[in-house]
């Protein structure tokens, strides 16, 4: 009598072809073929495409004009992140300014009174929002934020104003990728040539020029402070609009450099009662 063949289940032909998949892609990583799946691959890959249309920065864009892509150009920025931000940052433009042409002293003030975790974190400071809502709870009201430099940066350059939750979704990936793409000094050159600084005044160079007639490389501390203060809120503390206001505002970023060690008392101090000139 003969013996009837016995039939694989499909359970375990699934499982097998999934132990080859396991087996296929250990040998993969092992052998260096992880390199297709980062950053920089991705992004030369990105470099295939057509080249994006070129506009400013969001957050020069009013809010009646600004765009609204759909979910695969969503998608396509996330994966090409680099691409993007050559579409909105034109670092050949006159005004921007190299990160080697900005004193410390403007590079430390942003970062002790914006983000002074800047260099620990990946993107999103999680220690910072504890402490922010631990600091709003107790004060009854909003006081001290929580968003990031890199949170900043892509909330100038992609972001609407909308307060929603897909928009604060796509802020966090956006966010950890620029982390991944982009080293830290990349990611503060590009903020602080985005950011407003009121009185119509965009990036750190049109601000230098336009508050001090300045150069950004001739800032000096009192300066820097005084313009580090303003992204805060630049149509309130434009020393243009209310000078003393710009003034307090001076003071709150000197006294957070010295307690990031930026600075010791004594330098800020004097910075406090140096004479500011304004260019006009």
């Amino acid at each position: 009598m003969a013996t009837k063949r016995r039939r694989r289940s499909p359970k375990r032909l699934l499982r097998f072809l999934f132990f080859l998949i396991i087996i296929f892609l250990g040998a993969f990583f092992l052998s260096g073929g992880s390199a297709i799946f980062s950053a920089h691959t991705w992004q030369n890959a990105g470099g295939f495409l057509p080249r994006p249309t070129q506009s400013v920065p969001a957050n020069e864009m009013g809010d009646d004009v600004q765009q609204h892509p759909g979910f695969s150009d969503r998608l396509s920025r996330i994966i090409f992140l680099k691409r993007a931000v050559n579409s909105r940052v034109n670092k050949q433009d006159p005004h921007y300014v190299k990160l080697g042409d900005i004193p410390d002293s403007m590079q430390q003030a942003i970062v002790a009174v914006e983000d002074k975790r800047f260099y620990a974190h990946h993107g999103f400071d999680f220690e910072g929002i504890m402490r922010a809502t631990l600091v709003n709870l107790q004060s009854g009201q909003i006081e001290e934020g929580a968003s990031t430099i890199t949170q900043q940066l892509v909330k100038n350059l992609f972001l609407s104003h909308e307060q929603s939750f897909g928009r604060k979704a796509e802020e966090f990936v956006l966010a950890l990728d620029m982390e991944w793409c982009y080293s830290k000094d990349e990611i503060l050159e590009m903020y602080l040539n985005t950011i407003y600084y009121g009185s119509n005044y965009y990036g750190i160079g049109q601000a230098s020029e336009g508050y001090f007639g300045k150069r950004p490389r001739e800032l000096q501390l009192p300066e820097s402070a005084m313009l580090a203060g303003l992204p805060n809120a630049p149509s309130l503390y434009s020393p243009y609009v209310d000078f003393m206001m710009a003034k307090k505002r001076q003071f709150i970023v000197l006294d957070a450099m010295v307690n990031c060690g930026y600075i010791d008392k004594t330098m800020a101090e004097d910075a406090k009662i140096k004479p500011i000139y304004l260019a006009h």
